[in-house]
């Protein structure tokens, strides 16, 4: 639904967006101060049946009790964008506590960034108050408002402000976009908006201290450029290979959650590459870069790159993918050299070997991105699966089929052979034992050295009458 608009967005923003990205200039002043700008409903052109309705209730509760609330970021940039948004966030004047005593299925959440959930259904919108810059706060010394490290590093952030401190403490000029239910005009005060025509990134104030406030915004950084093929300005990029091993601070917990939102949300081709180029893959996977930068040769280049493009192809036909399957195609490498070393340095079996490979490979991986035990046990079970699928004889092909674990088996399988891995064409052999009906079947497996067995019955005979 979202095409309808696009001839008159075209019309808006005009011209080759790539020409436009090649031909424009970044300033490389920073955007350290507001101008205020209103984009009027006929020169934004969002139309409001594309506004989400909840959202809408929630600005216009926030408006009748004296706040102000706007719907703002990766919502209204999308929207201009002719996409369509994930979710729709709140911006208010609103303390959070004030607005959670307005909305009936509301919760205050967080510590460190206190925001309000308004529930609707099964749908929640987020609501945050107006920001403000640490320098604005008073001498506060319990530090329960806001609260830095030596580095500069922000580990709480309760400081509220204006809706110009607010937009000043965004940290990108297109997410810094606000929407007003009340007279439907977009509040533009970092010239997002034309950043947003030109298909800029832009970061909001000096980039190196911004990206030492959260280092995380260098991986947001990354895979906005990649989401929205938005070039990314100069003075923004310059810092981030030097500050990237600041990364390695941040929780694991939460990196696992910004390599999702990297790798699996339909851009992971282009998310990787820029990861690459920015030199921000190695915080995330040490020991596959490591790999990486010794053995440039070997096909584990090519297999992260078929299972990202596989990934995007799932989610464009609109299938389910996993972080468990994902995770095992990027480790399988590391895995695999590892598990060698054991059967050579420590004389173990291949099946051992590949568990302990496994422990510890996996042990590695936590401490950069937390893989919860959910995902990291079916890791464990589809490397294991590799060993046992070459093991086609009798029954064992059909057993094999009936494991949970088959299909993202077969799927690393299939990657495997496709990333240059000569595996003497046993992800064909499979294909085709899939496709096939019984009686071939029965001929494949039995070409393989053996036929399938027939199941024996256990049950117990009846013992005979007693006379």
């Amino acid at each position: 639904m979202f095409k309808t608009i696009g001839l008159a967005l075209k019309n808006i923003f005009g011209g080759n967006s790539q020409i436009d990205k090649e031909d424009a200039q970044p300033a490389e002043e920073a955007v350290t101060s507001v101008s205020k700008r209103l984009i009027h409903e006929d020169e934004h052109q969002i139309p409001r049946r594309f506004l989400d309705e909840n959202a809408l209730k929630v600005g216009y509760r926030l408006k009748d009790s004296g706040h102000e609330g706007y719907l703002v970021g990766g919502c209204i940039r999308d929207l201009l964008l002719q996409k369509k948004p994930k979710d729709f966030d709140v911006a208010t004047s609103a303390h959070p506590e004030e607005a959670a005593e307005l909305f009936r299925r509301a919760r205050l959440i967080g510590r460190r960034f206190k925001l309000v959930h308004v529930r609707y259904g099964r749908e929640i919108i987020e609501v945050a108050t107006f920001r403000a810059s640490h320098d604005t706060q008073p001498n506060d010394e319990s530090n329960e408002q806001g609260k830095q490290c030596d580095s500069g590093m922000i580990l709480r952030d309760n400081v509220y402000g204006t809706i110009e401190d607010d937009a000043l403490r965004r940290d990108f000029t297109i997410n810094a976009l606000y929407y007003c239910p009340n007279d439907h005009c977009v509040y533009d005060f970092t010239n997002g908006y034309e950043d947003l025509k030109k298909g800029i990134l832009r970061m909001i104030g000096e980039p190196e201290a911004r990206y030492k406030e959260d280092p995380v915004r260098m991986l947001r950084a990354a895979r906005f450029a990649a989401k929205l093929d938005f070039k990314i300005e100069r003075a923004t990029e310059q810092p981030i290979r030097e500050l990237a091993p600041m990364l390695k601070r941040i929780a694991p917990a939460r990196l696992f959650d910004e390599t999702l939102k990297l790798f699996q949300s339909g851009h992971a081709v282009s998310s990787y590459e820029q990861l690459r180029r920015l030199e921000l893959f190695e915080p995330l996977f040490p020991q596959v870069q490591e790999m990486l930068d010794s053995n440039p040769q070997e096909p584990l280049e090519k297999i992260i790159h078929n299972a990202l493009k596989n990934t995007d192809r799932r989610l464009a036909q609109r299938k389910s993918v996993t972080p468990a399957f994902l995770f095992a195609a990027i480790l399988w490498y590391p895995a695999q050299l590892r598990m060698q070393e054991l059967m050579r340095d420590k004389k173990m079996p291949p099946l051992p070997a590949l568990h302990e490979a496994a422990n510890q490979i996996i042990g590695e991986q936590v401490k950069s991105t937390a893989i919860p035990r959910r995902f990291s046990t079916p890791i464990r079970e589809i490397w294991e699966m590799q060993l046992r699928l070459p093991r086609r004889t009798g029954n064992k092909a059909m057993r094999l089929m009936e494991q949970p674990r088959f299909r993202a088996s077969y799927d690393l399988l299939l990657l495997r052979e496709q990333s240059g891995e000569d595996l003497g064409g046993l992800s064909q052999w499979w294909t085709d034992f899939q496709n096939a009906n019984h009686d071939t079947r029965e001929k494949m497996a039995k070409s393989q050295g053996g036929a399938p067995k027939k199941r024996r019955n256990n049950r117990k005979k009846a013992a005979p009458p007693s006379e």
